[in-house]
């Protein structure tokens, strides 16, 4: 079964992550921006919907909240909340429409959301899932463009 919505707890996944904007602090707009554009891309690669949390009442005043594309939302918690409630919230509305998968590597929230029917991955379950989606795209267009080539360069 497709996966109705992929909830990633953002910065979970940037400290299992540390190949992402590397030397940077995780807490940082260039952590969490080279993030969102890795989710992007498989996105693009699996079809999959994507929303990534973000613990966003201690965020700077000048970091825009929400920096949603079509391909991936992006949401910060406000003051009084955390991004688990936030996933936990999501968890239990999406439980209805099918499958979830919620990433992180809190042992307790994967317990909770596992509570709804989510199902839960750790951040490096995901980034292998990651790696190997964006491989696989590669090889795809690699032979679409080797097919194309050929096409081209045949004689008529």
């Amino acid at each position: 079964m497709a996966l109705v919505r992929i909830l990633v707890d953002g910065y979970s996944l940037l400290h299992n992550w540390p190949e992402i904007a590397p030397g940077a602090p995780r807490h940082s707009a260039r952590a969490r921006d080279e993030l969102v554009q890795i989710l992007t891309q498989y996105h693009d690669a699996t079809g999959e919907p994507v929303t990534v949390f973000f613990d966003g009442a201690g965020a700077p005043p000048n970091v825009q909240k929400n920096e949603s594309s079509r391909a991936v939302e992006v949401l910060f918690s406000s003051a009084g909340q955390t991004a688990d409630d936030m996933i936990e919230r999501a968890a239990h509305r999406f439980q209805s429409y099918g499958e979830v998968l919620v990433v992180t590597n809190d042992l307790v929230e994967r317990d909770v959301v596992g509570g709804f029917g989510a199902s839960a991955s750790s951040c490096e379950n995901f980034i292998r899932m990651i790696g190997n989606a964006l491989a696989e795209l590669r090889d795809e267009l690699k032979k679409h463009n080797c097919t194309e080539n050929n096409r081209f360069n045949k004689p008529r």
